[in-house]
């Protein structure tokens, strides 16, 4: 019995000593006071989320579904009809790349998203495939406007090419140059003489620019209220709750700050009631 306790002890001791470690303010009973864990461990919930639970695959499927009944109707109104779509969280499924910040305590860097880039093993977005063959089988021509940089173009159609997916010319993509806004882009399809007629996207600046920097949180939610009627129709979004212009918001673009400060600044932004 002796025996059997201290092992238990033993065991126990062992498995807390493997979890993040998180300092506690002195205050540590008061709710405005930070707990720093592990920088990355803030995200494990949100990469949960999108590899394990069903409802993540039921939003995508019911978002590319919106998507396919109203298409038809959109592209018979134009003669050059188009239909734009972002890539990471919308096409390609990222959260691997997210999972692996998290159990490696690693924030987000260019180096380290290349190098998951270069692997060209991203999964499809559930329905993004058979959203995309429908769209071709209806003779949209089809773009994918991304943030990934140009140098980045090979492996991205790589991994599109293992996936099935169409329309996987050079032409149709349309890459990071200088801004991540990406209305002069979209701008570029319309002078091309296409009649762009569904945007989709993971992060409303995919569909507007006015979702962009500087936008603050406020204003952004505003907008979403101005565009209710575009959304389900021409404006098709895609869940993420893992990264996003939404979260640049919080830190009000900075992204010097330290990862204190940035606990700090999520914390405050919690809306929560007085129990």
């Amino acid at each position: 019995m002796y025996c059997s306790t201290r092992l238990s002890l033993f065991l126990f001791t062992a498995a807390v000593s493997a979890l993040p470690s998180c300092t506690i303010s002195p205050a540590e009973e008061k709710p405005d006071s930070p707990c720093i864990c592990d920088s990355q461990t803030y995200l494990t919930g949100a990469v949960l989320f999108t590899q394990e639970s069903a409802e993540y695959k039921a939003l995508c499927l019911q978002a590319y579904n919106a998507a396919a009944a109203r298409l038809p109707e959109l592209s018979a109104k134009s003669e050059r009809p188009a239909v734009v779509l972002d890539l990471d969280e919308t096409v390609l499924d990222n959260s691997p790349y997210s999972a692996w910040q998290v159990l490696n305590g690693k924030p987000y860097s260019p180096e380290t998203w290349v190098r998951w880039v270069q692997e060209a093993s991203a999964e499809e977005v559930p329905g993004a495939g058979g959203f995309l063959h429908f769209a071709d089988s209806l003779g949209l021509r089809i773009f994918y406007i991304s943030n990934r940089d140009t140098s980045q173009l090979p492996p991205t159609m790589t991994n599109m090419e293992k996936l099935g997916l169409p329309q996987l010319r050079q032409e149709n993509f349309l890459l990071k140059t200088e801004t991540s806004d990406k209305t002069e882009r979209r701008n570029a399809v319309r002078a091309e003489g296409y009649d762009i007629v569904m945007l989709i996207g993971d992060n409303l600046g995919d569909h507007s620019g006015r979702y962009d920097k500087p936008a603050t949180s406020a204003e952004r939610s505003q907008s979403a209220f101005e565009d209710a009627e575009k959304f389900g129709a021409e404006y098709i979004v895609l869940p993420n709750t893992i990264y996003g212009t939404w979260e640049g918001t919080l830190y009000n673009y900075d992204r010097s700050i330290s990862d204190a400060e940035r606990c700090r600044l999520r914390r405050e932004h919690l809306a929560a009631p007085e129990l």
